[in-house]
């Protein structure tokens, strides 16, 4: 019915799934003004932006009852045709990407860090309809993150295991200059702007530092892992602020280097078996080289009452079994793969049009969970 404004009413009709809707617009002279946005609909379907456009998409799998929620709410707003346009010529794989570092020989899927942080991965994703695909990247070829974007092979994409060196930190310039949806666990590149979700390591670092002070310890080791990861570099500088803080000097000749993994820490054991007339406790950067660590040391004929102090860092579930029980620094890791995948999956929703989201620079809490290696005899 036209007004003397020169706006009419129109309905529209739109097959989804064999469900048909139809949409309400009000059309003036010049073009569409939009009634509804896809964040109201999602606020009446009580779902997620993403899950609205996955259903208008009929993309993943979905359930039937969350469908019906968001078809109804469409409906009764009159979400726009013009707004599903855009959403229909959007060309998705249904895929959320997790790259992820490939180390021969390695059983990633067992390590407590990459089974916790991809199983948070996984349940968001789930939850949003998205499957996961592993893409493992080689250290020895060059890198080209961006291919899984153009070849439409992937939505979004976590990267998990990055490091600093220049081939990987190119392979992400890229991926933000073309404006790919993507996020890293675990990892920060000092002035990048990445989008990022964390653990405050410096901060476990200091409070599992500052409990073997509280002990009495003041020759205090400390076994990290490679600069290259800030997780590490993270880790270090809680040990010294907690050192600095009971005013004690930093001493290089106790600073050790393994690469995460239980056999260097094993490997560490011999340096450190060589100088138990000056180390009391020894603060290890996760919690597979703190095991090796306390293996290597029973090797070398140590029994329980002579070994240094240790405490780990994960808190993974092996810390418990540890001989004695491994005291450790719990990281939230389920929950650092949700908030990724939540936040990540929101990125590659937001249309060209909307101005750019600010960079995500999540960072959460650890806990201090204290057993029998770090307690003094």
């Amino acid at each position: 019915m036209l007004t003397r404004q020169g706006v009419h009413e129109r309905m529209y009709a739109c097959t989804f799934d064999r469900v048909i809707i139809r949409f309400r617009a009000v059309i003036h002279e010049e073009g569409v003004v939009v009634i509804a946005s896809r964040k109201e609909v999602a606020e009446r379907a009580g779902v997620s932006e993403a899950t609205v456009s996955r259903v208008l998409n009929n993309v993943g799998p979905l359930k039937e009852q969350t469908k019906e929620r968001v078809l109804a709410a469409a409906r009764e707003l009159g979400y726009t045709p013009s707004s599903l346009a855009r959403s229909f010529a959007r060309r998705r794989s249904g895929n959320l990407g997790v790259i992820m570092p490939f180390l021969p020989k390695a059983r990633l899927f067992s390590a407590y860090y990459f089974s916790e942080i991809l199983s948070g991965i996984g349940s968001m994703a789930r939850e949003e309809g998205y499957d996961l695909l592993m893409i493992f990247r080689d250290a020895d070829e060059p890198l080209d993150y961006s291919e899984l974007f153009r070849m439409r092979k992937v939505d979004a994409c976590i990267v998990l295991g990055a490091k600093e060196e220049p081939g990987e930190l190119e392979a992400l310039r890229m991926l933000k200059r073309e404006g790919h949806p993507f996020c890293l666990i675990n990892q920060h590149f000092e002035g990048e702007g990445f989008h990022e979700v964390d653990a405050d390591h410096i901060e476990g670092s200091r409070q599992a530092v500052q409990h073997l002070l509280d002990q009495g310890f003041r020759r205090i080791a400390f076994l990290n892992g490679p600069p290259a990861y800030s997780n590490s570099r993270d880790r270090l500088d809680g040990y010294t602020q907690a050192l600095a803080d009971a005013g004690l000097q930093l001493d290089p000749t106790l600073l050790y280097e393994g690469n995460f993994s239980r056999r260097s820490g094993a490997a560490a054991a011999k340096a450190i078996a060589g100088q138990l007339n000056r180390i009391e406790a020894v603060a290890v950067a996760n919690d597979r080289m703190a095991i090796g660590l306390q293996q290597g040391l029973r090797e070398l004929g140590l029994v329980a009452d002579n070994m240094p102090a240790i405490i780990g860092y994960d808190d993974s579930d092996a810390a418990e079994l540890a001989q004695p029980a491994l005291s450790s620094v719990r990281v939230p890791f389920f929950r650092i793969g949700e908030i990724a995948a939540a936040k990540v999956l929101e990125l590659q929703e937001r249309n060209d049009s909307e101005p750019a989201d600010a960079v995500i620079a999540v960072k959460l809490p650890t806990e201090l969970v204290v057993r029998a290696s770090s307690v003094k005899h």
